[in-house]
């Protein structure tokens, strides 16, 4: 758990700054059709697709179930709304939660179990197949569903839209007064920048995950750990009374034979 979370806060500032710069990009460029596609989108939100992100393993609580829950409800909310589905699971215990529901509508699986440790690389070949995908016009709108990781009690099912790029920023990096000079031009930079930023919100949600899953793994084994000495405590006092009982019952038959002879 601690090198899990010692992993997830140390991306945090790089995610963060790297975000406020794409912010700041796309705020001179606007909406222009000169913007990279990644950036201003194919102007439709026909087809979505859901990159659902959960564990290979179990016995971690609530974590893969939570995460699977809320992109069950975001697609059933698509679908209401007449949009096409595309799905993309990472973790095979998020598939099995939404195989029954949702399965109609996988087109890949990527499987992580052989990793111990996820780095970099992992996120850079999961983009790849993202943005591929995109390029070839598979879908509008690509939105990946993560645990964010607060602390061992408290992990929190979060949706993200990665493609088109949005930034939380994207008001403050507009009002900066600061004025600077890119070279080459913004657009060129971007091109270059935005698909880094995908695999990068992409490696930021996979260590959330990989915290997030350490820590309600250990609270799941603590309540069972507790749940197990409660019982135990309760079946020997259960024991004991039972115990007692037959050794009472035993004194009253020797005492009552005593008496009668």
């Amino acid at each position: 758990l601690r090198r899990a979370q010692d992993a997830a806060e140390a991306s945090r500032p790089y995610s963060e700054r790297f975000n406020s710069v794409l912010a700041s990009l796309a705020a001179s460029v606007g909406n222009s059709e000169s913007a990279p596609l990644l950036l201003r989108g194919t102007g439709k939100q026909d087809v979505h697709l859901l990159v659902v992100m959960t564990a290979e393993r179990g016995l971690c609580g609530g974590f893969n179930s939570n995460i699977a829950k809320l992109a069950r409800n975001h697609a059933a909310k698509l679908k209401e709304d007449g949009k096409q589905l595309k799905i993309v699971t990472i973790g095979k215990k998020g598939r099995d939660a939404i195989k029954r529901e949702l399965g109609e509508y996988f087109i890949e699986h990527v499987d992580l179990s052989e990793f111990k440790t996820l780095k970099y690389t992992n996120a850079q070949s999961i983009a790849k197949v993202l943005l591929a995908r995109f390029n070839d016009s598979e879908y509008d709108v690509a939105t990946i569903f993560y645990s964010k990781f607060v602390n061992v009690v408290t992990q929190i099912p979060t949706a993200q839209q990665i493609i088109p790029a949005t930034f939380e920023d994207h008001s403050a990096a507009s009002t900066d007064t600061t004025v600077y000079d890119y070279e080459p031009d913004e657009e060129t930079i971007l091109d270059d920048l935005l698909p880094r930023g995908v695999a990068t919100q992409i490696f930021s949600a996979l260590l959330e995950n990989g915290a997030s899953e350490q820590g309600a793994r250990m609270s799941a084994m603590d309540n069972a750990t507790r749940n197990a000495g409660d019982m135990i405590d309760k079946l020997t006092i259960e024991f004991n009374r039972s115990r007692q009982a037959v050794i009472t019952n035993e004194l009253i038959e020797i005492i009552s034979g005593a008496e009668a002879l």
